[in-house]
């Protein structure tokens, strides 16, 4: 059996293919190694797997993820998979190789990510040739949800928001100051708390100025600050995946086209594009 998975920040996309071709789908929360053990991803896994699924007839797993980095950060994972698939030959590779694989499959071009997190690169038809750091949330993830929810959060906090605006986000959130500092300064997973609030905008952006000046900020500073540092960015189509990208599908075609870069895919999850490129890999391989 094949397993596949695609994992962000936030959720994890898996697919097992067995030798019949036949596939089984489900989820689990996202495994980011800079944010959780081996013990845990285990734990984690195990708890969630569908109740006839046989873990001892995988043989192969692919699992992209967010926050592998490096091979210190990939055997965090691949020991946490060792013991819950003891038959099985993991790979583990970054989130951004698996949205250009999705995205291009065995073609070059410009990839990109935004979903919680931000990230992009150019990528050969097999591996990715130049990227450029986002910062991660600290330090940048312009375009990202965290990006969007911070700004949302600030504003909040600081009153900033249209009226009607920040009294629906009030009765909604029940939040003060204190409350916020708490989960974004004293609690795990800081990235997820604000990009969660992207909801908030998402539901009718259109109709509000001040969604839609935060959205297409945000990812102007994405192009201003990362994908115009390419070399000849333009010369490429703009294809993304993530949650971000996808429901603000609209606006990011508008800010692409003022960068001059035409849209090429705008994908929500990237799993299809990789059970597809890995599925014809193994087939070119038996041939």
């Amino acid at each position: 059996m094949l397993l596949i998975a695609d994992g962000g920040s936030t959720k994890t996309n898996w697919v097992a293919i067995d030798d019949s071709g036949q596939k089984l789908t489900f989820d689990s929360e996202g495994y980011n190694p800079y944010f959780v053990d081996s013990a845990y991803i285990s734990q984690s896994l195990s708890a969630i797997l569908p109740p006839d699924f046989n873990a001892d007839s995988v043989e192969n797993i692919y699992f992209y993820g967010a926050g592998v980095q490096n091979e210190d950060k990939a055997v965090v994972l691949k020991s946490a998979f060792e013991g819950v698939f003891s038959n099985a030959d993991s790979f583990v590779g970054h989130d951004l190789l698996a949205s250009a694989r999705a995205l291009l499959g065995f073609n070059s071009g410009f990839a990109a990510i935004l979903g919680t997190g931000t990230n992009s690169c150019l990528y050969d038809g097999t591996t990715i040739t130049h990227h450029i750091d986002s910062g991660a949330h600290i330090l940048g993830d312009e375009g990202s949800g965290f990006y969007m929810g911070k700004r949302i959060l600030i504003d909040f906090l600081r009153g900033a928001m249209p009226e009607v605006l920040l009294q629906k986000f009030k009765a909604r959130y029940q939040l003060d100051s204190d409350l916020v500092h708490e989960a974004v300064y004293s609690q795990p997973l800081a990235n997820r708390y604000c990009a969660s609030f992207t909801r908030f905008i998402a539901e009718d952006y259109r109709e509000h100025d001040y969604s839609m000046n935060l959205i297409t900020n945000s990812f102007n500073d994405f192009f201003k600050n990362i994908v115009s540092l390419y070399p000849g960015y333009s010369n490429h189509t703009f294809n993304c995946v993530g949650s971000i990208g996808y429901v603000f599908k609209d606006v990011l075609q508008e800010v692409a086209t003022s960068w001059d870069m035409p849209t090429g895919n705008i994908i929500k999850s990237p799993i299809e594009g990789l059970v597809a490129y890995h599925t014809t890999e193994v087939a070119s391989k038996s041939a």
